[in-house]
C-alpha cells in the first residue's frame, strides 16, 4: 500500500513538472469549468419553463425531459472533451520536446471537433441508459450497473489521446483505447492510479485546516470568517484546476508509454511501468 502511494506521488510530481513548464495548461480546465457552468444555467431555464423537473407520464418517461436531458449531456460532454482534448494535445507537444502555446491546444481540439461530438453523443447515450437501468433495479442490479460503468470508464480511459494523435472516429477511438489498456495493463489500471488520491487527500487537508481556521476566526470577527470561507473556496478551486490539468497530462503520458514504451522526458518509465502491471502479474 505504501509503495503504491509512493508511486502515485512520483507520478503526480512528474505531471506537475510538465505543468510548471507550461502553466497555461491550467487555462483549459478553467474555461471548461466556466463552460460547464454556463451550459448548466442555459439548460436550467428550458427545464423550468417546461416543468422538466416535475413532469411525469403514465409510463414514467416524459419525451421532453428525456430529449432535454440527452441534449444537456451531449453539450456538457462536448465542452468537457473539447477542452480535455486541447489540454492533452498541448501536453503531447511538451512530452515530444516541443513548446506548446495555448492556441496549439485549441487548434488540435478544433480539428477533432466532429469526433469529439460523436464521442460525446456515445458517452451521453451510455450514461443515460445506465442511469435509467439503475433507477429501475434493486441493489444487486445497481451494483452490476456500477461495474458496467466502471468497465466503460476503463475502456475509454485513453480515448482523448487516441483522438488527438491518431485522428480516428469515436467508435474506433474507444476500441483502440480498450485494446491498449487490455494489452498493457488490464484490470490493474484503476487500482494503481493514485493521482486522484493525492489530490483528494490534499483537498481533504485544505478542508480540515480551512474549517478549523473559519471556526477560530468566527469567534473573533464575522468578516474575518467570511474572508476565510472565500479563501477556502478559492484554494479548493485551485486544487481542482491543478488536479484536472495534472490528470490530462498524465493521460497523455500514459498513451505515449502504451504506444512507444517511453512515458516522456519528465516521467521515469520504470515508475509508470510499475504502476501499470500487465494483467495477472504480481
Amino acid at each position: 500500500m505504501f509503495e503504491r502511494f509512493r508511486r502515485s506521488v512520483e507520478l503526480t510530481k512528474a505531471s506537475l513538472a510538465v505543468l510548471r513548464a507550461d502553466r497555461e495548461l491550467l487555462i483549459y480546465p478553467l474555461i471548461s469549468f466556466v463552460g460547464v457552468a454556463l451550459v448548466s444555467i442555459s439548460f436550467a431555464v428550458p427545464f423550468l419553463v417546461t416543468g422538466g423537473f416535475t413532469r411525469t407520464t403514465e409510463s414514467g418517461v416524459d419525451p421532453v425531459t428525456l430529449a432535454l436531458g440527452f441534449a444537456y449531456y451531449v453539450v456538457i460532454y462536448t465542452v468537457i472533451f473539447f477542452f480535455n482534448t486541447a489540454l492533452v494535445g498541448a501536453a503531447m507537444i511538451r512530452l515530444d520536446g516541443g513548446n506548446p502555446t495555448l492556441s496549439d491546444g485549441f487548434r488540435i481540439a478544433a480539428s477533432r471537433l466532429p469526433a469529439i461530438i460523436g464521442y460525446a453523443a456515445l458517452a451521453a447515450t451510455v450514461g443515460m441508459v445506465l442511469r435509467a437501468i439503475s433507477e429501475r433495479v434493486g441493489l444487486l442490479g445497481q451494483l452490476v450497473v456500477g461495474l458496467i460503468g466502471f468497465a466503460w470508464n476503463v475502456a475509454t480511459f485513453l480515448v482523448v489521446p487516441v483522438l488527438v494523435v491518431e485522428g480516428v472516429g469515436p467508435v474506433e477511438a474507444i476500441k483502440r483505447s480498450a485494446g491498449l489498456l487490455r494489452k498493457t495493463w488490464g484490470e490493474q489500471l484503476i487500482g494503481n492510479v493514485g493521482i486522484g488520491l493525492v489530490f483528494g487527500l490534499l483537498t481533504l487537508g485544505v478542508f480540515i485546516v480551512g474549517g478549523l481556521l473559519v471556526a477560530l476566526l468566527a469567534s473573533i470577527s464575522g468578516l474575518l470568517a467570511l474572508v476565510a470561507v472565500v479563501a477556502l473556496i478559492v484554494a479548493v478551486a485551485i486544487l481542482a484546476l491543478v488536479g484536472s490539468a495534472v490528470g490530462g497530462i498524465f493521460t497523455a503520458s500514459l498513451y505515449r508509454y502504451a504506444t512507444t514504451g517511453d512515458a516522456g522526458p519528465m516521467f521515469q518509465t520504470e515508475t509508470v511501468a510499475a504502476a501499470f502491471r500487465p494483467k495477472g502479474s504480481r
